[in-house]
């Protein structure tokens, strides 16, 4: 096997692909990436067994072959080599050889027939969606998956395919973020998956925005994701996500309009004297204004006053401050919108303008 391309070119697959490589494993195969060379075409590929990522690049003067390279040297050799240098890698019995200039480098490869493939998904459902959309609906919900938690259903993303829309959920049980993203016409999928917390991050890494489509297609254990340059393949989480749409207020008829940044800033400000264990501030409702209050147990105190349109009065409700200011980062608009009813109920969060996006933060007793 024999290849050679530009530093930056070879540099860019192996990124994508490095992350997936657990440091710590089982197999000594797992650290090693697969390489293959066929028809002037290099394929990548990295595993956890959970998750696997194999991305693709056009080489010059290449010969045909197979072989596993040390996934970390290989990317830290490549990323170390000067800008611009021509990078050629040759296969001659166990040993691989990476040279560029003067630098020359031997590393000791394993058998490709060791590497554990992935098995073949066998698409139930395939749906098209632009990678700006997926993107934007990792980005502004991932943040409210649980870590670690018993619940295991919960340590995931919800992507929950319906008629002509794609909505991706994630609750760690005190909060909860949804968005929706409108899918092709025709595009009748209906179907929940949980893609766990390793898929949903390197999905998140991999995805670029712009107007590409990616083409989705879920298994009966796992999603792959295509791209013309990039394949990936997660397995899913075997639970059953919560009613989700159960949680989300109604008749939460009590709204605060506000400017996004404003609230933001006055919040973390606040955030600085809440009590460090249960981060809580208190947000007192009169009409026109907001007024958000914390204290600690050294009985400091921080209190906040923002303009706001509304004609509510006299409504008091404590939150984890995290939780509202992760849920105001999530949004884009100028101005956003508090959905209350009382004390004891959540609170509704969503942008003023558009029902896209909406985050619940459930009350904390103060």
């Amino acid at each position: 096997m024999r290849f050679s391309l530009q530093r930056e070119v070879f540099l860019k697959p192996l990124a994508q692909v490095v992350n997936v490589v657990e440091r710590r494993q089982t197999l000594p195969v797992l650290a090693n990436l697969l390489v293959q060379v066929r028809d002037g075409q290099l394929s990548l590929t990295g595993t956890d067994l959970e998750v696997e990522m194999v991305a693709r690049q056009a080489v010059d003067g290449s010969q045909d072959g197979e072989t596993t390279i040390p996934a970390r040297k290989l990317f830290e050799i490549v990323r170390a080599l000067p800008d611009g240098s021509n990078v050629t890698v040759t296969q001659s019995g166990d040993k691989v050889t990476v040279q560029a200039g003067r630098s020359r480098f031997t590393l000791t490869s394993l058998p490709a027939n060791d590497f554990p493939s992935v098995d073949e998904v066998e698409a139930t459902e395939r749906v098209k969606v632009p990678e700006a959309a997926l993107k934007e609906l990792i980005e502004r919900t991932a943040f409210a998956m649980a870590q670690q938690d018993v619940r295991y259903y919960l340590n995931g993303l919800l992507f929950d395919l319906r008629d002509q829309a794609l909505r991706c959920v994630a609750t760690d049980g005190h909060r909860l973020a949804l968005c929706e993203a409108a899918l092709e016409p025709g595009a009748s999928a209906k179907r929940q998956i949980i893609v766990p917390r390793k898929g949903v991050t390197e999905l998140q890494r991999l995805l670029e925005g712009g107007d590409r489509e990616l083409e989705l297609e879920v298994g009966r254990s796992h999603i792959r994701v295509k791209r013309d340059d990039v394949t990936f393949t997660s397995k899913l989480i075997d639970g059953r996500f919560p009613d989700y749409e159960a949680v989300i207020p109604i008749g939460a008829d009590r709204e605060v309009r506000i400017d996004r940044e404003v609230l933001r800033a006055a919040l973390q400000r606040a955030a600085i004297l809440s009590n460090e264990k249960y981060r809580g501030v208190r947000v007192e409702v009169s009409p026109g204004q907001l007024k958000i209050s914390a204290h600690n147990p050294e009985q400091e105190e921080a209190q906040e006053e923002v303009e706001a349109e509304t004609k509510v009065d006299a409504l008091a409700i404590g939150f984890n401050v995290n939780y509202l200011l992760d849920a105001l980062s999530a949004l884009r608009e100028e101005h956003v919108v508090l959905q209350l009813r009382d004390a004891n109920s959540s609170a509704l969060v969503r942008e003023a303008g558009s029902e896209k996006c909406r985050h619940v933060v459930m009350p904390l007793r103060l």
